[in-house]
């Protein structure tokens, strides 16, 4: 696109457009509205509303209360919720079996969420950390993630999620060549119309505490040989750009229909390369310990937090993103639509 030369002081006066709240709407060159919030919710096994400490204002929701937030998000024009699994520790094992139970709490969890609010779309975790007594995504076999041993777990868990009427799958895992394998299960079992959103550039890091605790996934194995303490060996190194371009394309692909950048606003650079360098959908996740930080500081008096909850969000979609996956959607929602 060819730029027009700006023309000296006094012809050029940019505060011009800024002078009147109709001028500054006018000109404005994003938007943010409901339609661009995905509610990322968890959801546990028991009745009622459980607060989680380090996330104030999020709470796990029973099945029966995630099927009515499901409602209020069609309420609020959210188009879609991300649901994940808290799961007691005394269920979990070494191997995560309960992540493809078709009776565990995810797939109840959508089947009630879809029959309140069947226009409402629900997107699913593929990953098995929830699941595992170690917490880390995969198959743990002599102090290493097991790359094809894990992506066999990872169907079984997708192909359960689709059977419940999930429909949007997103892996979250970071093993190499897990799309391509999802998608041809989706394929051979009938599900062509299941989307998937490729968590294709998630970051190995600090960002993900708040979200462990809400999951109840607690803290990874102490770094020796039979348990890892990081997840270092799969999830990408946060100095790396170009890494993620790589992990993107092949995900695509393999047959993502979208991709997700994690976190969100320390990684704003991923997104824009990735827009401008596939124009793909491109989603990123405003994970828990950002969410934290703007509540905690909030609280302490120390920001306006209504008024940075809603410059985080636009800031995504000034990056290029389709849409953020937050905590905030339906306080967001709220305040975009009043």
């Amino acid at each position: 696109m060819t730029k027009a030369p700006l023309a000296p002081y006094p012809a050029t006066r940019l505060r011009r457009l800024r002078q009147a709240d109709w001028t500054r709407r006018l000109v404005r060159e994003s938007v943010l509205t409901p339609a661009d919030l995905i509610w990322s919710m968890v959801v546990h096994e028991g009745e009622g509303r459980v607060p989680v400490a380090s996330m104030p204002g999020v709470e796990r929701l029973s099945v029966a209360e995630a099927a009515k937030a499901a409602v209020e998000a069609r309420a609020l024009g959210i188009p879609a919720i991300a649901i994940f699994p808290h799961i007691d520790m005394a269920r979990k094992d070494a191997a995560g079996s309960l992540a493809a139970d078709p009776d565990g709490v995810i797939s109840r969890a959508v089947r009630a969420m879809k029959d309140a609010a069947p226009e409402v779309g629900i997107m699913c975790d593929v990953a098995l950390d929830p699941f595992t007594t170690h917490g880390h995504d995969g198959v743990l076999e002599k102090g290493r993630i097991v790359n094809d041993a894990t992506i066999e777990r990872l169907v079984e868990q997708a192909l359960v999620q689709a059977r419940a009427g999930c429909d949007i799958l997103a892996p979250s895992d970071m093993m190499d060549g897990r799309i391509g394998v999802i998608r041809a299960a989706l394929e051979a079992e009938g599900h062509c119309d299941t989307l998937i959103m490729s968590y294709a550039a998630k970051y190995a890091s600090a960002f993900y505490g708040p979200y462990r605790d809400a999951i109840g996934s607690g803290k990874l194995g102490s770094g020796d040989i039979d348990n890892p303490g990081d997840k270092k060996t799969y999830q990408q190194d946060p100095a790396n750009s170009d890494e993620a371009l790589r992990e993107v394309a092949l995900d695509i692909a393999e047959g993502a229909d979208m991709v997700m950048v994690k976190p969100g606003l320390p990684y704003l650079d991923i997104v824009r390369r990735i827009v401008e360098a596939f124009a793909m959908p491109t989603f990123a996740f405003q994970v828990s310990g950002e969410y934290a930080m703007i509540v905690a500081a909030a609280q302490n008096g120390w920001i306006d937090g209504d008024r940075a909850i809603l410059e985080s969000l636009g800031a995504f979609k000034r990056a290029g993103c389709a849409g953020v996956i937050t905590y905030f959607a339906p306080k967001a929602a709220r305040m975009l639509g009043a």
